[in-house]
């Protein structure tokens, strides 16, 4: 059975503009995937349309059937996480192998607060 996995150090989910996301991937595959992709983007939910952008992206070319790498991704200084009556953005980090199915997904939040901006209880409340 294929499997992927993200792990960030010290279980941080919280990341001011300008730090460093350092962590590991992992996986264990049934056959080698010509590559694995690890992505940093962002995305909005909510009503209308649907945005997404790839901040970063780290390609491991002929990874093998098992295996793992560390990573050091670098923070951007925006756009921050928030969290609207209509919508949201959030931040995730993003690991798959082409030529396989599974795919790990980990939200994280970004934020010079230490916290996702809430514009629904108005932003003196929240900074």
């Amino acid at each position: 059975m294929d499997s992927l996995s993200l792990s960030i150090k010290a279980d941080r989910e919280i990341f001011a503009p300008g730090e460093e996301i350092e962590g590991q991937a992992a996986w264990q595959l049934a056959s080698p995937p010509e590559r694995i992709y690890l992505r940093l983007f962002w995305f909005t939910r909510g009503k209308g349309t649907e945005d997404v952008a790839v901040v970063s992206e780290s390609v491991f070319d002929h990874p093998g059937v098992t295996g793992t790498r560390t990573f050091k991704i670098p923070v951007p200084m925006s756009p921050y996480s928030f969290s609207g009556r209509l919508v949201s953005l959030i931040w995730a980090l993003e690991l798959t192998a082409k030529g396989a199915d599974p795919t790990v997904t980990k939200e994280i939040v970004i934020s010079p607060y230490g916290h996702e901006i809430d514009l629904t209880s108005g932003l003196k409340e929240t900074l």
